[in-house]
């Protein structure tokens, strides 16, 4: 493995989830004459090696982990928190939903977009503290008009 490949993939273990260029970034720490074609050709080189593999967690770049970081993402939509959960997780509904069409599914490949417990508390806190609308009182300006 040439030494560029070998820094691609330093820095993709190190960092757990990374995109191509938060791996180009750390690449570039080393090795500043690193480009991110290099990155992105090598992120796609270890991938058919089986090496790494990626995950589309939005509408950004994918996100690249080692092979063998297996789990599903739980990807907030309000603030872009990114859990892991185990890939049994959709096995029961994908078994269910897929099996009539013969399909497996990659779970580790996978994305779900919610809302994490955090943003969900704030909307609760949010809910609670909001002035409560009195659906008794008459619509403003409605005795003016009379």
């Amino acid at each position: 493995m040439t030494p560029q490949r070998q820094l691609v993939l330093d820095a993709v273990r190190e960092l757990g989830h990374a995109t191509p260029e938060q791996v180009c970034t750390r690449v570039q720490a080393t090795a500043p004459a690193v480009n991110i074609t290099t990155v992105y050709r090598t992120l796609d080189l270890l991938e058919e090696l089986g090496v790494v593999r990626h995950a589309h967690l939005g509408h950004g770049a994918p996100t690249y982990s080692e092979h063998q970081h297996r789990h599903v993402h739980l990807v907030c939509h309000h603030c872009g928190r990114v859990d892991e959960a185990p890939t049994e997780l959709p096995s029961d509904v994908a078994s269910r939903t897929l099996a009539d069409l013969g399909f497996r599914l990659d779970a580790t490949h996978v994305a779900l977009s919610g809302t994490c417990i955090d943003c969900a508390h704030d909307d609760e806190d949010s809910a609670e503290g909001a002035p409560q609308q009195d659906d008794t009182a008459p619509p403003e300006g409605a005795e003016g008009d009379r």
